[in-house]
């Protein structure tokens, strides 16, 4: 297939495409472990993300960013939707099949500390997964696991030495040369930066960039710090409670957030300047349990634009602006907000007809 074809196919040389993707959790109870609720930790989350990209996912903690992550790596396996992957459907391959295509996707994880056997030393723990996968010959293993060490800059005489030996920052630099030395096409960079100090957080943060311009590899990198997405991202997706609440490139959604989620949550954004007064936007009340989600928008409860409509009808995913996507009734469209309003008064029918039915 010639390369514009291959683009076409896979829709301007779209790496990841996310469709509806949802994760939820049975709770068990009772004797025989009866399923009594679910917790929706993913509930319908859509993206796309390009080839050489990185798309930023952030929101609260619990907002099920990490779950996302781990479930587009089928690390988790999903409730419903579909993961295309360079134009294929990987939730529906074989655990065979998954194997042969595991290399392309890898993982860093947010603990540097947890995440490295304390049993292997450093040189086996980043050749373990090549000699696996049969990456390169024998004969060149050493001089590959090398190259990939010195590339995120480790000196050769690390690889006899074992986790406990390095700081945090070291430790970080294993587990992107872990992930790297697969040759991936895509990183879920979970969490990287966020258990290291901030002058090392910088250092990590230059070498991911550099390893993506040398490798072209493409990024979903999950965090909580905005001022790191920022600078890193192409692109930003927030959640709230398991849903995907606004998407757009990183510049359009930083200099103009439309949902009131993400106006809060970029409100919050430390400025490095005393003189600079910053609007806070203080949310009230607690995250509602992904358990037992709020009806309607999920977020209607700490919103101060929430309307009547709101506490009923889900708000539709749609481009706002060009490539600027947001789930908010504040931007329906008339025939979006005629639906919505439909939804609201089913609704409040139901309810007048359950509290007669009571009395």
């Amino acid at each position: 297939m010639a390369e514009n074809e291959k683009k076409t196919a896979v829709g301007e040389d779209i790496v990841l495409e996310v469709r509806n993707l949802v994760k939820w959790f049975p709770i068990k109870a009772g004797f025989i472990k009866r399923t009594v609720g679910n917790v929706r930790a993913v509930d319908g989350v859509s993206f796309k993300i390009r080839r050489g990209e990185t798309m930023g996912l952030v929101g609260e903690s619990g907002c099920g960013k990490s779950t996302c992550g781990r479930t587009i790596l089928r690390l988790l396996e999903k409730t419903s939707g579909d993961i295309i992957f360079n134009g294929q459907d990987i939730s529906l391959l074989s655990k065979e099949e998954l194997r042969k295509i595991r290399p392309q996707m890898q993982i860093v994880f947010q603990d540097p500390y947890s995440s490295l056997s304390p049993r292997l030393p450093i040189g086996e723990i980043i050749g373990e997964a090549v000699r696996e996968h049969e990456i390169v010959p024998k004969e060149e293993y050493e001089d590959y696991i090398t190259r990939v060490m010195a590339v995120c800059g480790l000196p050769e005489y690390y690889k006899e030495r074992y986790p406990h030996e390095f700081s945090g920052g070291q430790r970080q630099r294993i587990c992107i040369a872990r992930a790297l030395a697969l040759s991936p096409e895509f990183i879920v960079c979970d969490e990287p930066v966020s258990a290291l100090d901030v002058s090392i957080q910088a250092q990590i943060i230059n070498l991911l960039k550099q390893l993506q311009d040398e490798f072209n590899l493409t990024y979903l990198f999950i965090s909580h710090d905005l001022s790191v997405v920022e600078h890193i991202s192409d692109s930003v997706g927030v959640m709230y409670l398991g849903t995907m609440v606004e998407y757009a490139p990183t510049e359009k959604i930083f200099a103009n957030p439309l949902n009131p989620y993400t106006k809060a949550l970029f409100s919050a954004i430390p400025v490095p300047d005393p003189d600079v007064q910053i609007n806070r936007i203080i949310l009230e009340g607690s995250i509602p349990s992904p358990a037992n989600p709020p009806a309607g928008c999920k977020f209607h409860t700490r919103c101060a634009h929430c309307m009547e409509v709101c506490k009923y009808a889900v708000p539709e995913w749609h481009e706002v602006e060009p490539e600027h996507f947001c789930a908010c009734h504040l931007y329906n469209t008339p025939a979006m907000q005629d639906a919505a309003y439909k939804v609201m008064h089913e609704a409040k029918e139901k309810e007048a007809v359950s509290q007669k039915g009571k009395k």
